[in-house]
């Protein structure tokens, strides 16, 4: 599993202020054992007011919470398709069609769909409402797949159930039926095999005028035997609730002509219901996944700048970085930048007699942290240089 950090920092940290060197800085600190990294470019975009970058800060953390929480949806929606085949599920995860790695490498601000002249509030209004209409159409053709699903898995329920649950159109002779008569109606019955001798031994006195000797075994499987027994037509509801009463299941049962070949038909127009639905299904989680993922990175990409503006000022001179490390690797790449470049904090970090970091300002780091800025959502860590670390899982 990669875990990835985007960190950004002034240029000073290079003596020569040149970002090339403060990347090599960078390079050098996290260490080649702990992590990759390499240049993020990050554009720029049109800077408002102090009060409107800080109220920006906080709707993009909210926002980039919310993109973390589609990109699992939607991975979720890829497993339910897939019945958690991890294979299958891999191949469909893919970015603008590359592995998300490989765009996370090559990763280029999309300037045609999301124009940096624009204001950056229209930009995150922007991002908002693509991401809430992806999460809407991947739910509702998910919830639209398994209703289809559950339809089907009826109907074949049907045909392969026992005979409490199966239909009985397959296995039921219409000549075993009274049909059309004013007074006399017959009852299927599905008896447990263990009460059988039961069944024949009483039911013609469970209930008044049964028709004496009408039962017919009509068939059986492994758990039930289905009989046919005739009563008449006012006692009909009597029978069958006395039957209820002994454990015997009395069936709803019509003879339509034709029965048999339409629900045959209906099971071969839902399975294909439900194949097509599936693919529609498929194809709008991979796409749901891959837009969502490009539109978490560019909320990222917001957040890095907008930080970095607030963090170090004006005029912008400053250097992006993506680290790709694991998630155990990445304390220790954490550990060398706090380290290195506490001094960024100010007065917010200091060093024990030992000469390690230790943070002087708990309550700014608070503050900072429920604003949303210097770490990965509220209530994060604040740390003396712009840094968010995440997971595309």
């Amino acid at each position: 599993m990669s875990k990835y950090i985007l960190i950004s920092m002034p240029s000073s940290i290079s003596p020569s202020n040149d970002k090339e060197e403060a990347l090599s800085a960078l390079r050098s600190t996290v260490g080649p054992e702990n992590g990759a990294v390499q240049p993020f470019k990050i554009p720029e975009f049109k800077i408002g007011t102090l009060d409107a970058l800080v109220q920006q800060a906080d709707d993009l953390a909210k926002l980039e919470s919310s993109c973390e929480a589609v990109v699992a949806k939607v991975g979720d929606s890829l497993r339910n398709l897939l019945e958690g085949d991890e294979d299958k599920i891999a191949q469909q995860k893919t970015v603008n069609d590359k592995p998300a790695d490989q765009y996370l490498k090559t990763f280029v601000w999309n300037k045609i769909k999301y124009r940096a002249d624009k204001p950056l509030a229209e930009l995150i209004d922007s991002l908002q409402k693509e991401l809430v209409s992806i999460d809407n159409d991947v739910k509702s053709k998910l919830s639209q797949y398994n209703q289809v699903k559950t339809n089907l898995t009826t109907l074949q329920r049907k045909q392969t159930g026992n005979l409490s649950t199966k239909s009985l159109t397959p296995v039921v002779d219409p000549k075993l039926l009274i049909q059309d008569s004013e007074y006399l109606e017959t009852h299927l019955v599905v008896v447990p095999n263990n009460a059988k001798k039961d069944f024949i031994r009483s039911y013609e006195t469970i209930s008044p005028m049964v028709v004496p000797r009408s039962s017919i075994e009509v068939t059986h499987d492994d758990e039930f035997t289905l009989f046919a027994a005739t009563t008449f037509k006012k006692h009909s509801a009597e029978f069958q609730h006395k039957c209820r009463e002994m454990k015997w299941t009395p069936r709803d049962y019509r003879y339509i002509e034709g029965g048999k070949e339409e629900e045959r038909r209906e099971i071969e127009r839902v399975s294909k219901d439900e194949r097509k639905i599936w693919g529609e299904a498929l194809r709008l989680g991979r796409t749901g996944w891959s837009e969502s993922v490009m539109i978490w990175i560019h909320v990222l990409t917001l957040r890095v700048f907008v930080e970095t503006v607030l963090r170090y000022g004006l005029p912008l001179d400053f250097v992006c970085g993506l680290i790709k490390t694991s998630p155990k690797l990445a304390k220790k790449a954490k550990a060398s930048l706090d380290s290195t470049y506490s001094y960024l904090g100010g007065n917010a970090f200091g060093r024990d007699k030992k000469g390690r970091v230790a943070k002087d300002d708990s309550a700014l780091s608070s503050e900072m942290a429920a604003a949303g800025v210097g770490g990965h959502g509220e209530g994060s860590e604040y740390t003396a240089y712009v840094y968010y670390d995440f997971e595309i899982i």
